[in-house]
């Protein structure tokens, strides 16, 4: 074990029950309580691994979650935030800001920061190259009581190549490693308070389906019914999200995707899909897919509804704890093959948390089991015979299994008229 790892006992003064009240204009703020179970957790995670420290970098609030998780700050608009937790000291943020800045703050936190004592920032622009060493540089400062210890690295997906580079040459004498397979089971398994908050994301993203169908109509353009459910979903207190649809005729898969493809016009006897992936208030995910048609239902696609849900439970069904999700994949494609339907060849299932995606995924290559806890997102989606049918719903894995279906949208088509 590394000198400077040895003292749990060490983070005691660190407990921050006592904080000052988080600032009033935080949305939904996690629980200081909650946030102490989580430091306490992954700190004893890395004492059983010999991590003296983590560095994580995020730059949204979609599949940027490592940074929410440990400050309750989400990332936005691109701009990186780097956070280094310390197993025995309170955590360092380096983000944009003022030039050349280094803020101290108390023990208590600021109403905003919790569990951080030094803040650093720069005037880093990822479209500007030339400032792509104002963040390495201050990451590498509040690094140096490291520098010859052991450093975990967590997502390096999400860091940028500058950030990397930098560490690696100014920290030559400490030791990287991925700390992923670490963190990522801590953080995959949900709390009793971060189950609340998914099943309240569940409940808006009910309510802002019921918005868009009710804003789908002929003359109105795929954007126009997707900008009704931004609105309805922040009005109901979301922070971000992701909002997928795609409008076509009878026998033409519709294409569901982002608002730059959502501009064609909704015409009578159209079939529209639609899927809501806003988080809800205090950042967790859930998200949920469904049909509606201009018209009379097409048999055809009412037959395909009628076997995709029997697909989806086929899988929700396997999804119990200590399961290995290639077994998932293996068993859910040969359930297809039977029945004569297309295998999945993309994201069959997958939990999520402050990341829309987050382990462990439904593929065949992932090795993190499924555990009670988890927020697991079930959308078998296929293309057959021209029709595009799919479906998509959370449920909690309870120790047992899957519980309840979270949302309470009916799984139908939705007739328009």
């Amino acid at each position: 074990m590394s000198s400077v790892t040895e003292n749990l006992s060490a983070i005691a003064p660190l407990n921050l029950s006592s904080a000052v009240a988080v600032n009033e204009h935080v949305n939904t703020p996690i629980s200081t309580d909650e946030l102490e179970r989580r430091w306490a957790a992954v700190r004893a995670a890395m004492a059983d691994a010999d991590i003296d420290v983590l560095v994580m970098q995020n730059n949204n609030d979609k599949v940027g979650g490592y940074g929410k998780y440990f400050t309750d700050i989400p990332e936005i608009v691109g701009y990186p935030t780097t956070v280094v937790f310390p197993r025995l000291e309170a955590m360092k943020v380096i983000m944009h800001g003022p030039l050349n800045s280094v803020r101290e703050l108390p023990p208590e936190g600021d109403g905003l920061f919790r569990g951080v004592d030094r803040v650093y920032t720069d005037g880093a622009f990822p479209t500007a190259s030339y400032t792509a060493l104002s963040d390495p540089r201050n990451v590498v400062k509040a690094l140096q009581p490291w520098t010859q210890g052991t450093i975990g690295l967590l997502g390096k997906g999400q860091m940028s190549w500058a950030m990397g580079e930098h560490l690696l040459s100014e920290l030559s004498s400490a030791r990287f490693v991925d700390a992923s397979d670490i963190v990522d089971p801590i953080k995959a398994i949900k709390s009793a308070e971060e189950q609340d908050l998914v099943r309240r994301c569940a409940a808006i993203q009910d309510d802002v389906m019921r918005a868009v169908f009710k804003a789908v109509r002929p003359g109105r353009r795929g954007s126009d019914v997707m900008a009704e459910a931004r609105f309805v979903s922040e009005e109901l207190g979301a922070e971000a999200g992701v909002f997928l649809c795609g409008s076509a005729p009878p026998g033409t898969p519709p294409p569901v995707a982002a608002r730059h493809v959502q501009h064609r016009v909704i015409q009578e006897g159209d079939i529209v899909s639609v899927l809501v992936e806003c988080n809800g208030p205090g950042g967790m995910y859930a998200e949920l897919g469904r049909t509606c048609v201009l018209g009379d239902i097409p048999a055809q696609l009412e037959d395909e509804l009628a076997f995709l849900i029997s697909a989806q439970a086929f899988t929700v069904d396997l999804l119990r704890p200590g399961t290995a999700p290639a077994d998932v994949w293996e068993q859910y494609n040969a359930y297809m093959r039977e029945h004569g339907r297309p295998e999945e060849d993309r994201l069959h299932s997958h939990n999520q948390g402050y990341d829309l995606v987050e382990r462990p995924l439904i593929r065949h290559d992932e090795t993190m089991p499924i555990a009670a806890g988890m927020n697991f997102a079930a959308h078998p989606c296929y293309i057959h015979d021209e029709y595009l049918s799919w479906i998509c719903d959370n449920w909690l894995i309870g120790p047992d299994g899957p519980g309840e279906r979270l949302h309470r949208f009916p799984q139908e088509i939705t007739v328009l008229r």
